[in-house]
């Protein structure tokens, strides 16, 4: 069973369900209609995992030379028990959106798409971390697909594409700083991997500042501002001791952070509290598992 979830890479489960509570938000002014929001947030969650089980279906021999102690390579899970799992959650998740609307389900297909060319084939070349942000991007949309809309333009608008579009910009940073994280990274690279964070924190700063929410304005540039201060701070420990443990650590660290400010974004966008501080604490079971399970 513990292989089975180090191949799920289970802790990391809880950064896609942001996706789908702000997603939800960014089109509804509440949880409500509650089976619509459950049925994203299962669908999200299928859909996740299956790409972290395919990430290791497609990459067993590299896997084999650099990390021979995750499930696969070391022979705890069979590669075609993996490459099943995965197939059942991907299906999984498609079914459980397209019991919300035709639009989720399309959505969860392009997504589909998206997971399966990145663990395939884009990963491997310059376009991998573009190819992440985009499967965030359409992970966000998906939360945001629910709503009643006239048109197909009333879905790809403002304020969840600009929305998806900062926190994809943020998770194509993140890949990038990730990109050789089994070997000494070059600064050069983490360098760049933290200016695209930054810039799409900064996209998100720009986005709340022109878009106050009934007043809820200062508060979240002002949390925006401190994780932004503390990522940078902290990145800056890997820009100079650019060893494994040390990125592969704020890698984690990253991926943590990505709840908050999905948190802030909800707080944002509904002035609520104690919804921000729900959303929020979902980092907590990711960082209690993360301490037994790997999310990377």
């Amino acid at each position: 069973m513990r292989a089975y979830l180090e191949l799920l890479r289970l802790p990391a489960v809880f950064t896609a369900m942001v996706d789908i509570v702000l997603g939800f938000h960014l089109t509804h002014a509440s949880f409500e209609p509650l089976p619509k929001f459950l049925g994203l947030l299962i669908s999200s969650c299928c859909l996740y995992l299956s790409g972290m089980v395919f990430n290791d279906v497609f990459d067993v021999v590299q896997d084999a030379s650099e990390r021979p102690t995750r499930p696969i390579p070391s022979g705890r899970v069979a590669r075609r028990s993996a490459a099943i799992l995965g197939s059942v959650l991907m299906l999984l998740g498609v079914g459980s959106a397209w019991t919300v609307t035709a639009l989720s389900g399309e959505t969860a297909l392009v997504l589909v798409a998206a997971i399966l060319a990145y663990d395939g084939y884009l990963k491997r070349t310059l376009l991998g971390p573009i190819g992440m942000g985009l499967c965030r991007f359409l992970n966000l949309m998906l939360g945001a697909s629910g709503g009643d809309f006239a048109t197909l333009a009333d879905f790809w608008a403002m304020p969840q594409v600009a929305v998806a579009a900062g926190l994809g910009t943020y998770i194509v940073g993140v890949t990038w700083f990730a990109r050789t994280e089994a070997k000494m990274s070059a600064r050069t690279g983490l360098m760049g991997g933290l200016m695209i964070m930054d810039a799409g924190i900064a996209a998100l700063a720009w986005l709340v500042a022109a878009n106050p929410r009934d007043g809820q304005q200062q508060a979240p540039l002002i949390l925006l501002g401190v994780i932004a201060a503390s990522l940078n701070m902290r990145a800056m420990n890997a820009i100079t001791d650019p060893s494994p443990p040390q990125v592969q650590g704020l890698i984690k660290l990253f991926l943590l952070n990505y709840v908050t400010l999905s948190a802030t974004l909800v707080y944002w966008q509904t002035g609520n509290p104690v919804l921000a501080f729900g959303t929020a604490c979902l980092v907590l079971p990711a960082m209690l598992i993360s301490r037994l399970i790997a999310m990377t």
